[in-house]
């Protein structure tokens, strides 16, 4: 199946993007594609699901969190999973409309439109802080339980001087003349169409509506200023190593009292000394003896807290593979808290003496031909077996 397409890349808006926006561009392609204006088109009807679904989980605060942090996981759509993993029929989203776009909940030939392409009123500028992106080193220890850990980062904070605005003192701002508060100037020319009209974006205030009168000594107007901040980030049980973690507004802080960007933490495995990761699972390889493999016993395993003992059979073959339920790491699940526990795997392994003494090798010489030393047919066809699926 195709891969979900992002729900900001659907809806054509930035991650940064407020509410009234997001709704401003959902309501914009749900009439564009609306079934009514689109009959037995397909793949307008897709689309108009697909817009539906990024609206449902970007217009709801909790959901677009978990989005944010987890992508579609974090809202319960595996990639490819279609629209019907969100739960929702298509008088679901026609129930939509009467928040989208007001009115009775009537939608048939879209009569209740007319009034909602927007006053054509250009938004002002915000300026918006660039991400940063930090790498943590995790130890087992640490994924298997979550851990919280503090960063010193050095980056632009919101001036403490004028407090953001840019403002020496409290000169404060002033409406642009030129462009009369709006960020955006708009040109009329004659075109062979006839009188044309553009918009562009105000040179006078970059698009901000506003200019200011006096500018902060300490910043030059700017809002911000370098310096340190220290984060402190929660991370949940069950990270991997590539795992991005997305802990909003905590990058640099936006020009002018503007959007902070985000903080972006990667995760790194720290290597154990005896246990390998495998997803949610950890596997150990035990390496016994030639007599503890034939008369059994007990030997101790390693876990991610301590050592617990574990009996081995007489008669241990190698390839066998002993489970310890639970003793793996959590799997994260998409809301970002644990949700069952892997298992520990152990992988036996028989050591066979590369040197022997005199008294050695005759003790093995004498039961060489000994039946109870001799490979059954049974035994053999269950080692091949495993050394078949280790290879398939």
């Amino acid at each position: 199946m195709a891969e979900k397409r992002d729900y900001y890349e659907v809806l054509g808006v930035e991650k940064t993007a407020s509410d009234a926006e997001i709704k401003k561009a959902y309501r914009k392609l749900a009439i564009q594609y609306h079934p009514d204006k689109n009959p037995g088109n397909k793949e307008a009807e897709e689309k108009f699901k697909e817009a539906a679904e990024a609206y449902s989980v970007l217009s709801d605060k909790d959901k677009r969190s978990r989005y944010d942090q987890f992508g579609h996981a974090g809202v319960g759509g595996a990639a490819g999973g279609g629209f019907s993993g969100q739960g929702m029929s298509m008088d679901d989203i026609f129930s939509m409309f009467g928040d989208i776009f007001g009115g009775g909940g009537g939608f048939g030939g879209f009569g209740g439109f007319s009034g909602f392409s927007g006053s054509g009123r250009p938004q002002q500028r915000k300026f918006r802080g660039s991400d940063l992106r930090v790498k943590v080193k995790l130890s087992l220890k640490d994924i298997s339980t979550g851990v919280e850990k503090k960063f010193k980062l050095k980056k632009y904070v919101t001036c403490e001087h004028c407090h953001g605005s840019g403002a020496e003192g409290n000169s404060g701002t002033e409406t642009c003349p030129n462009c009369h508060g709006t960020g955006s100037v708009t040109r009329t020319q004659q075109s062979i169409f006839g009188m044309m009209q553009t918009q562009s974006v105000c040179p006078n205030c970059n698009g901000e509506g506003k200019i200011i009168k006096n500018k902060c000594k300490h910043c030059s107007g700017e809002g911000i200023t370098y310096g340190e901040e220290v984060v402190e980030v929660k991370i949940p049980a069950g990270v991997a190593e590539g795992m991005q973690l997305t802990v909003s507004g905590k990058g640099n802080a936006g020009k002018r009292n503007g959007i902070a960007g985000d903080l972006l933490v990667v995760i790194e495995e720290e290597s154990h000394p005896d246990l390998i990761r495998d997803d949610n699972d950890l596997i150990y390889n035990l390496l016994l003896s030639v007599p503890t493999a034939a008369l059994g016993g007990t030997v101790e395993i390693p876990t991610i807290d301590n050592k617990v003992k574990v009996k081995i059979e007489p008669g241990t073959q190698p390839g066998k593979v002993l489970r310890l339920r639970g003793k793996g790491l959590p799997n994260v699940n998409s809301y970002g808290y644990s949700n069952g526990t892997g298992d520990l795997l152990v992988n036996i392994s028989v050591y066979i003496p590369e040197t022997l003494n005199k008294e050695e090798k005759q003790a093995l010489e004498k039961m060489q031909n000994s039946d109870n030393f001799m490979p059954n047919l049974s035994i053999k066809e269950k080692i091949f077996k495993k050394f078949k699926n280790f290879f398939d």
